[in-house]
């Protein structure tokens, strides 16, 4: 379905509660992801730079901070009658997620669609290989690109950012195979500088913990069910509920596997432990585990990979990213006709 635009964010503006300044008296500190940096007005200038090629173009957009930054730049870039943002839905995502990406996308004024993808008809994704993700972008990708045909789109783009090169990431393979383009790598942007950038245009995800599939939760080899998926959901709402803002919980059968941010993790073991192990073994853990290890995205990547003993080679996960210049144009509205 569509959701109606509303208002185009105005960062900064007085009296706007999303604006940087608007409830944090602190000052941002060298080394802080809130502070400017050389170098920001250029990669911005560049992001937009990139988005202007296209014409038009539809966004792949969780609500998270890196897709919020392209999608606030493709608006800027091409206008908002140029611009269809995409959002997928299914029981892979937090339900939480679509709200922000609707409040988002309404506040920037452009057209947002919201599309459920089914990834569990696949039995390929269903079984849970070390390629898992490229079979669940290849089912989004393959709803976004009837998507942006029905709009009239000429690109498709993504989130995708420098960061993103240094894990395993199947799904960028799929990507690639979809053509689908990643502006902030084009740019040459990773996450502090999409954080830096985010919190300039004044979007309020700017510093949004990061996110991922709940399917990243289940050890790869472990058929992967909406059950327990909701259960990792509930329990990683418990978390958060606690006032762990970032958190994973992966699903190893009757454990629990709990990652909290490595600031965190003195409190999860003392003040909170026998809270979290209450509501974590309310859903249906036996046991319950904290990783000393702390938080970090893709835990699950570093178990190696049983028929070659070694764990995936993030540089081995498909074709080299596509360039915006030598992609070809798909045929659509131009900028400017709405």
């Amino acid at each position: 379905m569509t959701e109606t635009p509303g208002d185009a964010l105005k960062p900064d503006a007085a009296g706007d509660d999303r604006a940087p300044e608007a409830g944090d008296d602190r000052a941002p500190e060298a080394g802080d992801d809130r502070a400017p940096e050389a170098g920001d007005d250029r990669a911005l200038a560049a992001l937009e730079a990139e988005l202007a090629k296209l014409g038009s173009a539809c966004v792949s957009f969780s609500g998270g901070v890196d897709s919020s930054l392209v999608l606030a730049a493709a608006a800027q870039a091409l206008g908002r009658a140029n611009v269809v943002a995409f959002t997928a839905v299914s029981p892979t995502y937090l339900p939480e997620e679509l709200g922000v990406a609707r409040r988002v996308a309404g506040d920037l004024g452009v057209a947002h669609v919201v599309s459920e993808t089914h990834e569990f008809d696949d039995d390929a994704f269903i079984s849970n290989p070390r390629d898992r993700c490229y079979w669940c972008k290849r089912e989004l990708v393959a709803e976004m690109s009837r998507v942006a045909g029905e709009a009239g789109c000429a690109a498709l783009v993504d989130g995708a950012n420098l960061d993103d090169l240094g894990d395993h990431r199947p799904g960028m393979r799929a990507a690639g195979e979809a053509g689908v383009l990643h502006p902030l790598l084009e740019a040459g942007i990773g996450k502090a500088q999409v954080r830096r950038l985010a919190r300039r245009l004044g979007l309020p995800t700017w510093d949004a913990p990061q996110q991922a599939c709940l399917a990243s939760r289940i050890p790869y080899g472990e058929p992967i069910t909406e059950g327990k998926l909701a259960v990792v959901a509930a329990a990683e709402a418990a978390l958060r509920a606690l006032g762990f803002r970032e958190c994973r919980v992966r699903h190893h059968d009757a454990i629990a596997r709990v990652e909290v941010g490595t600031a965190d993790l003195e409190r999860a073991a003392g003040a909170d432990r026998e809270e979290i192990v209450r509501r974590l073994k309310a859903l249906g853990f036996t046991y319950v585990t904290l990783d000393l290890a702390g938080f970090r995205s893709g835990s699950m990547n570093e178990v190696p990979d049983p028929e070659t003993g070694k764990a995936p080679d993030p540089g081995a996960d498909g074709p080299p990213v596509p360039v915006i210049d030598e992609m070809p144009k798909r045929r659509g509205r131009a900028a400017g006709t709405g």
